[in-house]
């Protein structure tokens, strides 16, 4: 059954006026003017075919039904404003689930997330490893999705917080080594099937008719590095990716010649949720560690 309430800001200017006995004093407390707080009561009080003040020389006093409707008026406003304070608490706080790439999460973000939970301590953070683009129409429990691409997806928000240089990767046990560009001729050039940035550098070297194994395809870029190590071919590796194993030595990089990737890494969200406070504090923090953790490369 629908409820018959009168004006909400009657009520709100109300409750002011009978708490404060004051038409001035309510005006200033809900920043309107007196004949606005005078005109919302009065039409309350059409509404409710009630007088709700008198008048006196003192100032104002509650009619008896005056008398009745504050502590319903009071006790409502109050619980509104609990019910509205825990929303705020739970934007700002409470889960966020964040959607990445099992690859990106491992060689990224994990090593750095202890950074982020320092600085955020009421947030519980859910990192949701998958190599599939979360559609956020069917998956409504993903808060932000962290994607490797151009920026271009229709309906939503997105960041650009990482830029990256590519580049050819290899055991350092390949063989034969490779000495210049031209030695590529004698391996296979490992390519996953989502970045084509092979022909991109080989241009650069000012190599021509070289081209990714067409006998090996892979999906993903953990798999071509993974090949690389296992000594099956060259791979491109991106420099954000790619800093333990060349730390470690199980990859090497042998040529100094890098191109930057097309495709940016975002931190991506619907539209309507950008400006969510555990959204934008994710994906501020991000863009920090992006601006600080540039790949060296040199």
């Amino acid at each position: 059954m629908a409820r018959r309430l009168p004006s909400l800001h009657g009520l709100r200017a109300f409750e002011a006026a009978a708490r404060q006995l004051s038409f001035t004093r309510a005006a200033e407390e809900l920043n309107v003017t007196q004949s606005a707080v005078s005109h919302q009561i009065r039409a309350l009080e059409e509404q409710m075919g009630v007088a709700l003040f008198r008048r006196v020389p003192q100032g104002l006093l509650l009619t008896e039904a005056g008398q009745l409707l504050l502590p319903a008026v009071r006790d409502a406003f109050d619980r509104l404003a609990v019910g509205v304070e825990r929303v705020r608490e739970h934007e700002a706080s409470g889960t966020l689930t964040v959607s990445v790439s099992p690859y990106f999460a491992g060689r990224w973000l994990m090593p750095r997330i202890g950074r982020f939970r320092a600085l955020h301590p009421g947030i519980e953070l859910r990192i949701s490893a998958n190599p599939l683009y979360v559609d956020f129409t069917r998956e409504t429990d993903i808060d932000l999705a962290v994607r490797h691409g151009l920026g271009t997806w229709d309906g939503l928000h997105a960041v650009r917080f990482l830029d990256d240089q590519v580049f050819p990767v290899c055991s350092p046990a390949l063989r034969p080594p490779l000495e210049t560009p031209e030695d590529l001729r004698h391996h296979a050039l490992l390519n996953d099937e989502m970045h084509h940035y092979w022909d991109a550098w080989l241009a650069g070297a000012g190599l021509t008719g070289l081209a990714p194994s067409a006998g090996l395809r892979l999906t993903d870029i953990g798999l071509a590095i993974q090949c690389a190590i296992a000594g099956q071919g060259v791979a491109m590796a991106r420099a954000s990716l790619i800093e333990e194993e060349l730390a470690a030595g199980t990859l090497i990089r042998p040529f100094a010649l890098s191109i930057p990737a097309d495709f940016g890494i975002y931190a991506v969200c619907p539209e309507a949720m950008a400006d969510r406070p555990k959204i934008a504090a994710f994906r501020d923090w991000l863009i920090a560690e992006g601006r600080n953790d540039q790949p060296v490369l040199s």
